[in-house]
């Protein structure tokens, strides 16, 4: 799936007020953090993950990996914090048109 620019700043707008749901420690991206982001997105289909890694090329490849293995689209990335949107069945989120 992908987004067009103004779905992408739609759904920044509604991430903006939103809290980390899951915060990445110092285990690193593990089975059971990948199923609570999967569990989070099936549920709210816009989330924030915490990513806690020093090096930068770490973080990024961290990032890509969650984006990958969840099947997510990342709507965006700022210091530390990943911001997720994955639809669900009953479709939360209603996105501009393309």
């Amino acid at each position: 799936m992908t987004l067009t620019n103004k779905q992408r700043q739609y759904l920044k707008g509604l991430a903006h007020s939103l809290k980390p749901v899951v915060l990445l420690g110092q285990h690193g991206l593990t089975e059971g953090v990948l199923a609570e982001i999967d569990l989070a997105l099936n549920f709210h289909e816009l989330i924030k993950v915490k990513v806690a890694a020093e090096d930068r090329e770490v973080k990024t490849l961290v990032m890509d990996a969650i984006v990958r293995e969840t099947g997510a689209v990342k709507v965006q990335s700022i210091g530390h914090i990943l911001t997720l949107y994955r639809a669900s069945e009953e479709k939360k989120i209603s996105l501009p048109r393309a």
